[in-house]
């Protein structure tokens, strides 16, 4: 035993059987600490491919596979709207808990997951799986040891051109989704600015619904942070984006570095370090690239199991989640008001 857990394998109940949910499972089971013993999905046929691949019973209500006493481990995987409820009633049932982000749909129901991990005493891990890329978790390392000093400002732009029907999906529900882009993909920048500078202290915000009749969530999400130490981080989020793309900037003092690319649509994932020449002109770069398949679900999978393993979570726990929530509600309430709001 270590942290309370059997050494054997876990029990893994996989809830949604969705793109996200197949990629859980498939990660579940092939970890050698783990193994799929249910999944469940309203659409029994697609619940029914992933237990194919990946084994487990298949069940038609979430309650019978958070109930089971051979379920260790349960990844929520569902559309926003059932995430609180399902993530709440696992906790207490004794599991530990892989949430995919966001946490709920908005702020309140992000602090009453992280207080059901609290009292129940188990893991409650959230879904920020951008923090496993190789590029991204080498620039945070990097900021956090002091290579470009402190830290002046971030950018960020993350975004896809979506696709006719979007409006008919769950993802254009307010009731099911919470908010638009700025919730959707909107949080992962949140969270990985909240791990490299911390919780910034005001917000401003403007979101727009330009293309895709989604209303009233929006296609577009422009962002202001602005930190205690007078550091400005900014996003764009957006779904009229044609070409997929992801970049995140970081400048400091004495230099930068910055992630362009997630790997497959979003391109080759690649990180520079510029080192500021300090008498002025061009500054020394360092580039490396990180070809090859997304290992970033494996290794968020091996440091939750390791979180699980142990009884200590080392990043992405209730406190992440919360503060990207936190976040994100700022920049809601900002652009509500057309104005400066406290974080």
């Amino acid at each position: 035993m270590r942290g309370g857990v059997s050494e054997q394998p876990l029990g893994v109940a996989v809830i949604g059987c969705g793109l996200i949910g197949r990629r859980r499972a498939a990660t579940a089971a092939a970890h050698p600490d783990t193994r799929v013993v249910a999944v469940v999905d309203v659409d029994a046929t697609r619940a029914a491919d992933v237990a194919r691949a990946n084994g487990g019973d298949v069940l038609s209500d979430w309650r019978a596979a958070v109930e089971r006493e051979d379920v260790a481990i349960v990844v929520v995987a569902t559309p926003n709207g059932y995430l609180r409820e399902i993530g709440c009633a696992a906790l207490r049932s004794g599991k530990h808990v892989l949430l995919e982000k966001p946490m709920g749909r908005n702020l309140a129901e992000a602090l009453a997951l992280a207080e059901a991990a609290h009292e129940s005493g188990r893991i409650l891990k959230i879904g920020f799986n951008h923090r496993y890329h190789p590029g991204l978790a080498r620039a945070m390392e990097l900021v956090r040891a002091g290579e470009i000093g402190r830290v002046v400002t971030i950018r960020a732009r993350y975004g896809h051109g979506s696709r006719p029907g979007c409006e008919r999906e769950w993802r254009a529900d307010p009731e099911l989704a919470g908010g638009g882009e700025l919730t959707d993909q909107g949080v992962h920048l949140a969270d990985l600015i909240h791990a490299i500078a911390g919780m910034p202290k005001e917000a401003f915000a403007m979101v727009q619904t330009a293309v895709w009749r989604i209303e009233p969530l929006e296609d577009n999400a422009y962002g202001l942070f602005r930190f205690e130490d007078g550091a400005v981080a900014q996003l764009h989020v957006s779904m009229t984006q044609w070409k997929n793309l992801f970049s995140f900037e970081v400048y400091g003092e004495t230099g930068s570095v910055s992630v362009e690319g997630l790997g497959g649509s979003y391109g080759p994932e690649r990180l520079v370090v510029a080192r500021r020449n300090m008498q002025g002109g061009v500054p020394k770069l360092e580039e490396e690239e990180y070809p090859g398949e997304d290992a970033s679900w494996r290794l968020e999978w091996d440091d939750f199991i390791m979180g699980v393993r142990t009884g200590r979570l080392s990043q992405g726990g209730p406190e992440d989640g919360v503060a990207a929530m936190r976040m994100i509600d700022a920049l809601y309430r900002a652009a509500r008001s057309g104005t400066i709001v406290e974080v």
